[in-house]
């Protein structure tokens, strides 16, 4: 699956550019909603990666971009819900979480990407 981070806040995806987070789920993608995580933004000092967003479980890995510079926070109850549910949790820079999906046929990306920071 063809994913590359053009700049900081701006990603493509298959020929298709982005300019927000976004989640893919079995090659589709769609807008990362981050609204439930919002209230957490405090506590981490950015809005983090929250077992309250729409996750992509379908696989057994789910892959997180953490951003430009690595610095999207993940709770630890993501962590947990991926350990209970026997999916690996890869989570790396944007940058590096594109070279990985790239090596994967589309159906079975299952990402999160986070597109600034």
């Amino acid at each position: 699956m063809q994913v590359r981070l053009l700049r900081f806040g701006s990603i493509e995806v298959e020929g298709r550019e982005h300019n927000n987070d976004i989640v893919i789920e079995g090659g589709r993608v769609r807008k990362r909603k981050k609204k439930l995580s919002k209230p957490y933004r405090d506590d981490f000092g950015h809005t983090p990666l929250s077992p309250g967003e729409e996750l992509p479980w379908g696989g057994d890995r789910l892959i997180v971009g953490t951003g430009a510079y690595g610095s999207l926070p993940i709770m630890p109850e993501v962590v947990e819900e991926a350990r209970r549910r026997g999916v690996d949790l890869t989570a790396l820079p944007t940058e590096d979480a594109c070279r990985l999906i790239a090596s994967l046929d589309a159906d079975e990306v299952h990402a999160i990407l986070h597109v600034t920071c």
